[in-house]
Order: C-alpha cells, then structure tokens, then sequence
C-alpha cells in the first residue's frame, strides 16, 4: 500500500497532552468575525481548486516516499534500506519544531493576498528547491537535507491549505470536501509512483516530473481561489519569541474534545507509518523482484486500490455529513485498515498482498477523510488561530514519521533470517496500534 501521511510541517517540541497552558492571546479583527454556524458554504470551483492543489501536494510530496527514496537510498548504499527510516524519522523530527511557529505566523499575516495564500506559495517553492536537492544527492546526509526541505516546503503548503478550509468550511460541508481531498490524496502518490515506474533511469526526473505537477495545480488555487486580505487585522499583542513559545502548548483540559482527536490520530498515524515506511522493500523481499522492478508492482496494486479508497474516502466523507455522525465511520476505517495490514502480515504472494491493500486503502481513505471532517469540528479557536491548532495536530502526524521509522527497524531483526526481516512481527504491531486509533475516537464527547 501506498503512504498516505501528511507533510508534517503541518508539525512541536512534545506531545501537546502533557497539560501545559499556553497563553490564549487573541486575534482581533476590525469586524468581528462570524460564529462557525454562520460560515457560507463554499463554492464548487473553491471545492475542486482545493482538491487539485491538494492532488498536486501529494504527487510532488509522496512519490519520494513512496519509490524514489528507497531507489536513491538503494543507490547511493546497496543493501542498507535502514537509512531510509532514518532519513524520513530526521526529517519529521526537524520539521516538527516548526509546526504551531509557523501556524501561528500564518494567523497573524497581513498582506492584500490574505493569510493562508503566501504561505502556499513560499511552500511550493521551498519543496521544487527540495526535489532537486534529493535528485543530485550523492551521500545520505545530503539526501536527508534534501528530505527536510521538502517537509518544510510541501509540508507548509498543504498547511496553508487545511487552515484554508479551517477558515471556510461550514459544518455541513466538511465530511463531503474531506472526502473528496482524502481521495485526491490517495490518487496522488499512486499518479506519482505511475510515472516514477518511466523515469527510473533518471533520477533529475524521477523527483522533478512530480513536483512540476504540485507547483501548477498549488498555483492555480492560489490565483483563482479567492481569499480576502488580512491587512485590516489587528493583534492584542506584539510577535515575540515569547509569545511564539507559547503557542506550542495548550490547555488539555479546556480543549478535551481536542486532544482526543489528537491522540486517536497519533496512535493510527503511528501504526501506519509502521506498516508502510518499507513498504518497497517489503514488496520485493516477499515476491522475489528487485526494488528497482518493484514500482511497476506498487504502481498496479495502487491502481487497483483507487477503487477501494474512493469507496472509503468519499464514501465515508459523504456519509459522515448525511446523518451526521463522525466517530462510527472513523471506528470502522480503523477497523478495516487493522484487518487488511494483518493480511498482508501473512501474504506471501501476489493476490493476497492485493487483498489486503484493498482493505487498507477502504481503511485509510475512510478514517483520514472523516477524521479530517471531525477534526475541524472540535479545532478550537478556528477564528483567530486556527492556523497554531493545526500546527499542534502536525504533532499527531509528524511525531510518528520521526519515530516509527527509527522503531521499525528494531522489530524487522527479531527472528530476522539471512533472506528475509521480520514484516510479519512489524505489520502485526501496527495492525494493534492503528485499532487502538479507531477506539480512542470513541472518548470525543461533542460530536455524534
């Protein structure tokens, strides 16, 4: 299965349950902004521009997770793909004290483009400087350098756009534009891993012919989706190093809804970063194929799993706004995921793997969809700093990208043998975690 995470620069310092106050400083506008209940619904083309640059985000971002670090890694030192964990676990874990700071800039920005809109576009063109940087590496620091620009820049885009919808969505339209993003957010990497499977000869390309498709649809949102300008805001306190540091904590207890959302989204995220950070190297090991012939094997199992996440995605997103329930259809997502990495524990040929990829991408397309759609139902303070909020959930995503892939190695070499690491062991553990996700949705009191 293909690696959905997000780009962790939507990324702190600790995990935000540790019950430390942060200061609540408030953002003030000349016209008091409206109440969430009296949010417009937004219109179809802001709908499907937000899609395509999310599509775009995806392609750009997730195809080096997906085939083309494991084939640089491959490159630069044969037969050592624990540096592929390494390399990603760096790069979540530097980007992660980036997260609520540059939130928090993105909420107080004045400019005619508006708040979220000069963010995605310095992103955009911090993660194309990223590509080229991994493309022309020829040692593992550089390669990791280069992995880190990329969260950065790829990571603050796709901030810029959830905090986009934070600001826009109406309640009754966010299961349906979750959907629809988690689906393009599927598609995207499978898109990425398609065209990788030509360009395996050239490694400029291999990272370039993706990021060239984040940068188009990245700027058609930013020159046709309308934001208004944020000059007129007005700020209670001064930005300061102080006021900064603050934002990386918050009340637990004040939010509670909150950080149940939090924690239940860490523990899926960190099973799923365990099941798939070798995925490439997991699929070769257990069919027998080189890792240089294994994209054209990634990129059909994909293929056939669009189906199956659309089914999950939209289906999950649109249903979750009809009757108006969230927590059941995150549950059964969770569910279903946990089921299909326990088939793919045991497979050992081609069918089975595809069964039970099918199964996780019903799984993940449903529970990142309705997630994200349950997320910003219980984001606090989605009027003033709801850019800072989305920083801290960054935790929840860039935590386990830093730690699951240093942790996953540990159990790869229990029982490993002389042909083989131990994927069963792996995989069985992060079915258990990523269950134990789906049930923690269940302690969210404020929504159904």
């Amino acid at each position: 299965m293909i690696s959905p995470e997000l780009p962790s620069a939507t990324a702190s310092s600790g995990s935000p349950l540790t019950g430390a106050i942060g200061t609540e400083e408030e953002l003030l506008a000349v016209a008091p902004p409206r109440d969430d209940a009296d949010l417009p619904k937004v219109s179809s083309t802001y709908i499907w521009l937000m899609v395509l640059a999310q599509l775009g985000v995806f392609i750009a971002f997730i195809t080096p997770i997906a085939i083309s670090l494991a084939v640089k890694v491959s490159q630069i030192t044969p037969g050592q793909e624990q540096n592929l964990g390494y390399i990603l676990g760096v790069g979540s874990l530097v980007v992660m004290l980036t997260g609520p700071m540059l939130g928090t800039l993105s909420d107080r920005t004045r400019t005619s483009l508006g708040r979220r809109r000069p963010f995605i576009l310095a992103g955009t063109g911090l993660g194309v400087i990223s590509l080229f940087v991994m493309a022309t590496a020829e040692s593992i620091p550089v390669l990791a350098l280069g992995w880190v620009l990329a969260q950065l820049g790829w990571g603050q885009a796709l901030a810029g756009l959830n905090s986009s919808q934070a600001d826009r969505l109406p309640e009754s339209q966010r299961g349906k534009v979750s959907g629809l993003v988690g689906f393009a957010n599927q598609v995207g990497p499978v898109v990425g891993v398609v065209s990788a499977g030509s360009l395996m000869g050239n490694s400029l390309l291999l990272f370039l012919v993706p990021g060239s498709v984040g940068v188009l649809f990245c700027l058609l949102f930013v020159l046709f989706a309308r934001e208004e300008s944020s000059k007129a805001l007005v700020f209670e306190d001064r930005l300061s190093v102080r006021l900064i540091a603050s934002k990386y904590l918050y009340n637990p207890r004040k939010h509670q809804d909150f950080s149940w959302n939090w924690l239940a989204r860490f523990l899926f995220y960190f099973g799923l970063t365990l099941n798939t950070t070798f995925t490439a190297f997991f699929m070769a090991s257990r069919l027998g194929v080189s890792l240089q012939a294994i994209a054209g094997v990634i990129a059909t199992i994909g293929g056939i799993g669009i189906l199956a996440t659309t089914l999950g995605a939209i289906g999950g997103g649109f249903l979750s706004d009809k009757i108006r329930r969230r927590k059941p259809i995150v549950l059964a997502a969770a569910i279903t995921f946990a089921a299909g990495i326990v088939v793919m524990a045991f497979a050992h040929d081609l069918p089975v793997i595809i069964a039970g990829s099918v199964l996780t991408s019903i799984g993940i397309g449903g529970f990142s969809a309705v997630d994200q759609a349950l997320l910003l139902d219980v984001l606090p303070e989605k009027k003033t700093n709801a850019g800072r909020f989305l920083g801290i959930t960054g935790f929840a995503t860039s935590i386990p990208q830093a730690a699951a892939p240093l942790i996953a190695p540990l159990f790869l070499t229990i029982g490993a043998t002389a042909t083989e690491k131990n994927y069963t062991l792996l995989y069985l553990l992060a079915a258990g975690i990523t269950l134990l996700g789906g049930f923690t949705v269940l302690r969210i009191k404020s929504v159904r």
